[in-house]
């Protein structure tokens, strides 16, 4: 098996369990890493042999837009959901870090592992 990455996903997003935190979005990190064949696609040469990242970047940014999060964990679990069931991935890697989060700390986070790896 094969693995697509997006690195680096930068999103604003109204995630924590502060009063402040359901006003001020924060900005999010987002990596991901999604099992894919890509022996397939390179035969064929079709976006329809694999996953379009720039689909899954798009509906990641829909997830995240318009909603409050109180946990990070839970924006993780989401996303590894959606990716599993809407791309077809067997397996999902997603890490989430909210960036400068506290004095001295340049971002914390969570990283999940989701799906059966192949």
């Amino acid at each position: 098996m094969d693995t697509i990455f997006i690195s680096e996903l930068k999103l604003d997003a109204l995630i924590g369990i502060y009063a402040w935190e359901h006003e001020a979005p924060q900005t999010l990190q987002l990596d991901l890493e999604l099992a894919v064949d890509a022996g397939r696609c390179a035969r064929s040469g079709r976006i329809s042999d694999t996953v379009d990242y720039a689909k899954v970047v798009a509906r990641i940014s829909e997830t995240v837009t318009g909603r409050h999060f109180a946990l990070i964990e839970k924006l993780a679990e989401d996303i590894a959901a959606l990716v599993l069931h809407e791309f077809d991935t067997p397996w999902v890697r997603v890490s989430i870090a909210k960036l400068a989060p506290l004095r001295g700390v340049k971002k914390l986070g969570i990283m999940i592992e989701r799906g059966s790896r192949v």
